[in-house]
């Protein structure tokens, strides 16, 4: 990873399963060239990883924070990321 470039795991509460979150996470990453995942949790929150240029990172988080309409987001966490990386972003299934 380059200097510029960050890797966060976010995590998504509220009303965030069934109102297409998970696609219109994976659509607006994929546009701004990030890398990760996005998926449900069995919780009822939506998990994502977004890798890239901090400002696009950033941007992504700040987009989580609203979500697509429909969508009623209550809180956003986001924390560092260690784990794999990866090539394109993805839906991957319910964790």
């Amino acid at each position: 990873m380059f200097e510029d470039e960050v890797a966060v795991r976010v995590e998504i509460t509220g009303r965030v399963q069934g109102v297409g979150y998970r696609h219109w996470t994976n659509l607006r990453a994929s546009r701004a060239g990030l890398t990760g995942f996005v998926r449900n949790r069995g919780d009822g929150s939506v998990e994502a990883v977004f890798s890239g240029l901090k400002h696009d990172v950033d941007d992504m988080v700040l987009r989580c924070k609203v979500g697509p309409r429909g969508a009623g987001v209550k809180d956003v966490r986001v924390e560092p990321w260690n784990g794999a990386t990866f090539d394109g972003f993805s839906i991957l299934p319910t964790a």
